[in-house]
């Protein structure tokens, strides 16, 4: 009996008794989605329905089983995958089912004698591989065209009383001639066998070429240009600065941009360091675009670049230069940790932390045997699984960390050069580099363990969710499942980082904020001898295009990520620089200061004495409204509308008599308008940080509803679950949400003198305006194509963004109206009141009104938005 056994697959075949299935039925659906809402591609649903007589198929009662139940997996990879596909050795060979998605298992009833099966499965055509879908094959047959047959594995003898398929607006054909009937875009087959039943879809030719472009050069091209070119911007945008505050080099010639960019990269300065970071960027695109092809570069030799290359970036970030702007702090250092000793310590806790990682990433790399592992990285047969398995994270940890650390060092790097970073945490550094050394190491390790827990959770699910239909007990199975866990961590390292120098875009803005500053910190050290004070009322035209670049890495690119389709970064990019600067061209003729004159500002804002008098004449002229207010309502005062007027009159003159004689400025134009105009501070660098500051806290809500808004839906779910960086793109997005509201909070400050409008939300409307004209642009490019998914939700989350902004920018500018006569709070029981003085009765009912509107709009959209 027991050498007469036949082998196990051929039991396992006689199990399934698939001859006792003839009396069953089946009720099948396919269902074309080309306007998906939550990708770019085309979504195929399936949905297939198994009527099974209890009596008929022995296994049918081990459907009633546990889903983990050997019993269960058996009885449904019988009805679903069939005897062949119950061969795991079959189903390593064919992969389509691998693209198959689930959101919940199979829905089994048992009413009277029959057990009734609801099978639901999705796809996404992202490719041009074949996709097995349930009982359902779809192949490309090149061009727009795809060939779909029904091909079930087990149940193709069996009556198929109903199938339809749902096509929408697509066009198709049907090839086999033979369906029942055709009405509203469907196909329907009635008492049909399989082998009848095929049909071809024609794809629209916007889905046919993002699916084209993805699969081809171009896509990785399309990235390089974009890296390229931000690059360059990057550059062009440190030039002028660099221009702007350094002499020629000695013995130069040729153009000036050209002498400025020379001296740059050879002198100490953040535009050297901005200047360099680009170029060094644009190279580490273009080597991690060519890394993707697994077929060029194994695991092995992925590491072998990768790792040397984070340590480069380490080493050339140079974290310890102690850069210009801290030479002043120097003099607090003593003796014992002198600047260059100081530096040296520094240097030498940097390079030996970084290279101890580098070396034991590389002698798993260089060393395989030691871990048990063969030269490809792949676990020997005889060796421990335990051991292959940690040489592999360690590789991972150490690559994935010493890219982490060339971030960190970018950053600080940028931001203590640029005076970004405070006297006393950089005195910190200075005095113990080891130790500060340490703790940051030991952070960055922290992350690359979460990262590392991230890929191995999503792997395990991944493996099975594509053979949960397979007893995980098997020998040959466990192999299988080693081999694929084994090749997932080897490549591990490089999946994370082409995330996470995707999100490099904030070293840029790092950058280019620190350069701001240290331009800002030049002027000041200029005019530090001058006896007269004196402050700019904007930036000037090298710091205007750093503002602007500004705007658009924080601001502009968010509205980018709701479009899905990478090639189109540069144009937003483009367009949200080219939005802001034709609104500030417009709008600075039109701004309050202006209007007033170089006259005024020489005569009214040139000393503290004298902008302390102008909030004096602002106080006067709101007590002055105020008591006109209460005339007009019938209360009594102890002042007559004449002396009211009268000393309206005088102060009306006041402003006149600032201004330039041969140009009185407008009517409309009071002393509490100048006041407001020239904001809280006297710096407008300083007027920028504050509603930053104000901005960053006003979008904690909004970036809480943001992040709330992309997990929900049954996929985000799946992705969350089954994708090794989603977890870490959904923390980066809130990052970057509260960026993107920080960032317009700051171009809002920096340019509070030169937007036009009597109060602060006049000028935050301004500054959305620039925001939402390249939306309004993009929104009527997709709405004359459909080339892209953002015809629905995306249009509508551009729309609930450029709300949220208008929302938090408001909220910033009235606090920073209040902000510009704090020194009344004294006199005031609450900041509302102030805020009631300030924009009078009338004033404040109708920002109130305009307030409430815009958090309406904002929950109606939003509202829209979350899956019912």
């Amino acid at each position: 009996m027991w050498w007469g056994c036949p082998p196990a697959e051929a039991q396992q075949n006689i199990a399934c008794r698939t001859d006792q299935l003839n009396t069953s039925h089946v009720d099948a659906t396919i269902k074309f989605n080309p306007h998906d809402e939550d990708d770019q591609f085309v979504k195929v649903i399936s949905n297939m329905t198994v009527y099974v007589p209890l009596k008929s198929w022995e296994p049918a009662r081990q459907l009633a089983f546990s889903a983990k139940s050997p019993e269960y997996q058996s009885a449904m990879g019988c009805l679903l995958r069939g005897q062949g596909d119950q061969s795991h050795g079959k189903k390593q060979k064919d992969r389509s089912h691998s693209q198959e998605w689930r959101t919940h298992e199979p829905k089994v009833t048992i009413t009277g004698d029959t057990v009734t099966v609801e099978y639901e499965s999705f796809a996404w055509i992202k490719d041009h591989k074949p996709i097995r879908l349930g009982p359902w094959e779809i192949e490309g047959s090149g061009g727009d065209k795809w060939n779909v047959y029904l091909r079930p594995p087990t149940l193709d003898k069996i009556r198929w009383t109903s199938v339809t398929a749902k096509l929408n607006d697509l066009k198709f054909d049907d090839q086999s001639k033979k369906s029942s009937f055709i009405e509203n875009h469907s196909l329907t087959w009635i008492n049909r066998p399989p082998s009848d039943i095929k049909f071809d879809v024609e794809l629209p030719w916007q889905r046919s070429w993002v699916l084209n472009y993805d699969g081809s050069s171009w896509s990785s091209a399309g990235v390089a240009v974009w890296w390229v070119c931000a690059s360059i911007v990057i550059a062009l945008t440190a030039v002028p600065a660099q221009r702007a505050y350094t002499p020629p080099a000695l013995g130069m010639r040729g153009p000036t941009w050209w002498v400025a960019l020379i001296g740059a990269w050879q002198g100490e300065s953040p535009v050297r360091t901005v200047l360099r970071w680009a170029a060094f960027s644009v190279a580490v695109a273009l080597t991690l675009i060519a890394l993707i092809k697994p077929q060029f570069f194994e695991p092995r030799w992925q590491a072998l670049i990768c790792i040397p290359a984070g340590l480069t970036l380490v080493l050339l970030a140079r974290p310890w230069s102690r850069g210009m702007a801290s030479q002043a702090s120097d003099a607090g250092v003593d003796e014992a940790t002198a600047p260059d000793r100081a530096k040296r310590r520094q240097a030498q806790a940097v390079t030996v932390t970084a290279s101890a990682v580098a070396a034991i990433g590389l002698l798993v790399v260089l060393s395989p045997g030691l871990f048990g592992l063969s030269r490809h990285l792949e676990r020997e047969p005889q060796e421990s699984i335990t051991l292959g398995r940690i040489g592999l994270e360690l590789m991972g940890l150490a690559t994935v960390w010493l890219w982490l650390a060339a971030m960190v060092a970018w950053a600080w790097r940028f931001a203590r050069e640029g005076g970004l970073v405070s006297e006393r945490w950089a005195l910190k550094y200075d005095k113990a580099p080891v130790r500060w050394t340490a703790a940051v190491g030991v952070l960055l390790g922290g992350a690359s363990v979460a990262l590392l827990w991230c890929i191995r959770t999503s792997t395990e699910l991944q493996w099975k969710r594509n053979n949960w239909l397979i007893d995980q007990s098997s020998a040959s199975v466990k192999k299988d499942h080693i081999k694929y866990i084994n090749d997932q961590l080897g490549r591990f390292a490089f999946t994370d980082l082409l995330w996470i120098f995707s999100c490099s875009w904030l070293l840029a803005g790092i950058a280019l904020i620190s350069l701001l500053h240290f331009r800002v910190q030049a002027a000041q050290r200029t005019r530090a001898g001058h006896k007269r004070e004196w402050f700019p009322l904007g930036p000037n035209r090298p710091e205007l295009v750093l503002t602007v670049v500004i705007f658009a890495f924080t601001v502009g690119l968010r509205g980018a990520s709701f479009v899905g389709v990478n090639a189109q970064y540069g144009v937003w990019f483009l367009l949200n620089i080219c939005s802001l600067v034709m609104v500030l061209a417009v709008g600075r003729k039109r701004s309050t200061l202006k209007q007033l004159g170089q006259h005024f500002y020489n005569q009214k804002l040139d000393t503290a004495e004298h902008r302390q008098e102008l909030r004096d004449k602002a106080h006067e002229y709101r007590n002055l409204n105020h008591q006109t207010y209460l005339l007009d309502h019938g209360r009594a005062t102890d002042i007559t509308n004449e002396e009211l007027e009268d000393r309206l009159h005088k102060l009306r003159l006041w402003l006149v008599a600032g201004c330039d004689p041969r140009k009185n400025p407008p009517n409309q134009i009071s002393v509490l308008d100048a006041a407001l105009a020239w904001g809280p501070e006297d710096h407008w660098w300083s007027n920028a940080l504050r509603a930053a500051r104000l901005a960053f806290a006003f979008g904690v809500p909004a970036s809480a509803a943001l992040v709330y808004l992309n997990v929900q839906g049954s996929w985000n779910w799946i992705r969350i679950l089954y994708e090794p960086v989603r977890i870490p793109e959904v923390v980066v997005s809130a990052i970057s949400y509260q960026v993107a509201w920080a960032g317009a909070g700051f171009v809002l400050g920096a340019l509070w003198r030169l937007l036009p409008g009597h109060r602060g939300p006049r000028r935050a409307w301004c500054l959305t305006i620039a925001y939402a004209l390249p939306a309004g642009v993009v929104l009527l490019f997709i709405h004359l194509t459909d080339f892209i998914r953002l015809k629905n939700v995306g249009a509508e989350k551009l729309l609930l963004f450029s709300l949220l902004m208008l929302t938090i920018l408001t909220l910033t500018s009235i606090w920073m109206d209040t902000a510009t006569f704090s020194e009344e709070r004294q006199f005031w029981p609450s900041r509302f009141t102030l805020l009631l003085s300030i924009y009078q009765v009338q004033g404040f009912s109708g920002q109130v009104v305009l307030l409430i509107t815009q958090v309406g709009a904002v929950v109606t959209t939003y509202r829209a938005l979350v899956p019912k």
